[in-house]
């Protein structure tokens, strides 16, 4: 068996509601700054739900307006991501050999916008006036082949679909390809665009969705009792994934090694994760296998924490599952609380959080931690930042479908 390759983040793309760019993204999570807000895209005022995580960004700063009428919102914004990544990273690419650059970016519903203005033309107007972009702008792949042929990437691409789980996954498949020499740089990370009328009123009736409309920053509290469901948000996040040796070799600022990568299915429920985290557990087992690494080498874990009342406490037994006794000495934050969730993005930007993080020595809080559920008793890092060098972080994603993945990272 051939030497599996190291594998290091050399740029990051983030495009959050808190903030676009990685300044401003590390910026908002050191400040503890909420991106939610009352949702501005469609006129909300009829449904329960009234907030959501928008992106403040103009799309036309980055892309062609001509080229922007045949793209939905996912791949807009994926666009943007992966463009702030290479650039964080200073490649040159005009150097560099294109059959050896991929892109691997998921989404979890992909061109929903898109989908929601088509159908409103097929019931009004009829089949023979809809767009005949319809399909290349709604279909899941197209963030990550239009970003390939924005820049030329000829190397592997691929798109994956696994809900929530998505971000992680697609890092982790990326992570992959790079270790087993398939490709030297893998741009990789996740994207959504749900804040649609379509997207506020189905997770609504589920009542997966937090109510709290007038006080909008304080309704992604996770590991908090009086949390009453998540926020849902837009945005997207690319990562620049790229061989250790090269990377080292042209001088590149490293954020972070990735070095485990684990993933499993509660195989329990469509939407409820397994009640004892049992899924959780295996994929936080499996990134640690992977990566050789014992639990008591791990400082910091970036949680789902997505607000809900079942996730959290799931995650939190998963997680004194898998450390034991050491589960209490490790720092755990949620990113949610400050940006809501990202759905298919949601363990992409979290990915990017983790890894500066790590490069910054400073662990970012999880905000809206007012009333701590007694129940839920580690270390979640309340209200403010904590400076904390750690060696080793752990970034969880959880879906709907019982779809777990988790990332391990260890600092360079």
């Amino acid at each position: 068996m051939a030497l599996m390759r190291r594998v290091v983040v050399t740029g990051i793309g983030p495009v959050a509601p808190n903030g676009v760019g990685a300044e401003a993204f590390h910026k908002a999570q050191l400040a503890g700054r909420s991106g939610i807000r009352r949702i501005t895209q469609f006129d909300a005022s009829s449904y329960p739900v009234q907030i959501a995580g928008e992106v403040d960004v103009n799309p036309e700063q980055y892309i062609e307006k001509r080229e922007l009428r045949r793209l939905d919102r996912f791949t807009q914004l994926a666009l943007i991501a992966g463009q702030l990544a290479l650039e964080d990273a200073g490649l040159e690419l005009e150097k560099e050999d294109p059959t050896r650059i991929g892109t691997l970016i998921g989404t979890g519903i992909g061109g929903m916008i898109t989908w929601q203005e088509q159908s409103r033309v097929l019931f009004e107007k009829g089949g023979t006036r809809l767009s005949p972009f319809f399909i290349p702008m709604m279909i899941a792949n197209m963030a990550s082949a239009q970003l390939a042929m924005r820049y030329g990437f000829m190397g592997p691409s691929s798109t994956v679909v696994t809900a929530c789980a998505t971000g992680s996954d697609a890092i982790g498949n990326a992570f992959r390809v790079v270790q087993l020499g398939e490709a030297d740089i893998m741009l990789t990370g996740g994207t959504e665009a749900p804040v649609a009328e379509m997207a506020i009123g189905s997770f609504g009736v589920m009542r997966a969705l937090s109510t709290r409309n007038d006080e909008p920053e304080k309704a992604s509290r996770p590991f908090s009792k009086s949390r009453d469901g998540f926020v849902l948000s837009e945005g997207a996040a690319v990562l620049v994934l790229e061989e250790y040796e090269r990377a080292k070799a042209r001088g590149a600022r490293i954020y972070a090694e990735v070095v485990g990568f684990g993933r499993s299915c509660d195989a329990h429920h469509i939407t409820e994760p397994h009640p004892e985290g049992k899924g959780a557990a295996l994929a936080m087992q499996a990134a640690l296998k992977d990566a050789k690494a014992a639990p008591e080498q791990v400082g910091y874990i970036n949680a789902h924490g997505t607000s809900t009342p079942i996730g959290d406490r799931a995650e939190t037994l998963a997680i004194k599952q898998v450390f034991g006794e050491h589960a209490y000495r490790l720092a755990v934050s949620s990113t949610k609380s400050m940006i809501g969730h990202l759905l298919g993005a949601a363990g992409a930007i979290e990915a990017i959080a983790t890894v500066q993080a790590l490069a910054s020595g400073i662990l970012p809080p999880t905000i809206n931690l007012d009333d701590p559920d007694p129940e839920l008793d580690l270390d979640y890092i309340p209200h403010t930042p904590r400076e904390q060098k750690v060696e080793y972080a752990l970034s969880n994603s959880f879906a709907f479908g019982g779809m777990n993945a988790t990332l391990l990272f260890r600092r360079v």
